[in-house]
């Protein structure tokens, strides 16, 4: 049998600022964001003779189910929208839960892999994957169908993921509810303006900030809607320091 196997990467992606500036009819969020590609990546095997959908490694938690069990996933949903079939293995290397785009970094794999490049609908299934499609570093607006490429900065990244994930939709939810933009200010939402939506979903976020500020010595940014707080440089040893939590040192590619 002539078995054809194609190896791809699904690389992380940091939101380093975020600004939400209205809501669509539709109900989605306009924003204007700071977007970077991370070396962490997930990879995915792809087999063209088959169908089905295996998802492996450390971070793969209960994700594990087949096709007929698992039609929401992005995977499936992505060579649904190339009508492509095939069994993919996902070796999840990004954590789940945490903001770092991991279901929308292997969505998007799957449509480079099959030459898709409408952004516009691309961003239909998640507002990170036409970020994750162009990959580098941009300025991302609309819904996240809007992309405008930035020089690449090499710079290292530590990334702090809480052993608790927050719901995305919550969070936006809570921003409605708290601004109704304007009828609250967002002077010390800092670069982020979900941050305090965000701690309102979750209020263990909060500890969580005080607990790396403490032990980094520099205040951590929270990565889009969360769970992941990160902080600009090497701290090769705070994984010591903050049991529970998971640590990964990286790079923006």
């Amino acid at each position: 049998m002539n078995i054809q196997l194609v190896t791809l990467l699904a690389p992380a992606k940091l939101t380093v600022s975020l600004r939400v500036t209205g809501v669509r009819q539709d109900g989605f969020h306009l924003i204007d964001a700071e977007m970077v590609t991370l070396d962490l990546a997930d990879i995915l095997v792809v087999d063209t003779t088959r169908d089905g959908l295996e998802i492996n490694g450390n971070f793969a938690g209960d994700l594990n189910t087949g096709f007929t069990n698992n039609a929401e996933n992005l995977v499936v949903r992505a060579l649904k929208l190339v009508n492509r079939k095939a069994h993919v293995t996902v070796t999840k290397n990004i954590p789940s839960g945490g903001g770092l785009g991991g279901g929308s970094a292997d969505a998007a794999a799957i449509l480079r892999w099959a030459g898709f490049t409408d952004l516009n609908a691309a961003s239909k299934l998640g507002a990170d994957i036409p970020f994750c499609i162009a990959g580098g570093r941009a300025r991302v607006s609309g819904i996240g169908e809007i992309i405008n490429p930035l020089a690449n900065l090499r710079r290292d990244i530590t990334l702090v993921i809480p052993p608790f994930g927050v719901s995305t939709p919550a969070v936006y939810k809570a921003f409605d509810e708290l601004t109704d933009f304007g009828k609250l200010s967002l002077k010390d939402a800092g670069a982020n303006d979900l941050e305090l939506a965000a701690i309102k979903v979750e209020p263990r976020l909060e500890i969580w900030k005080q607990k790396i500020a403490q032990a980094a010595g520099v205040e951590p940014k929270l990565a889009g809607s969360g769970s992941t707080w990160w902080l600009e440089g090497k701290f090769e040893n705070l994984a010591d320091q903050l049991t529970g939590a998971v640590v990964i040192n990286t790079q923006t590619s």
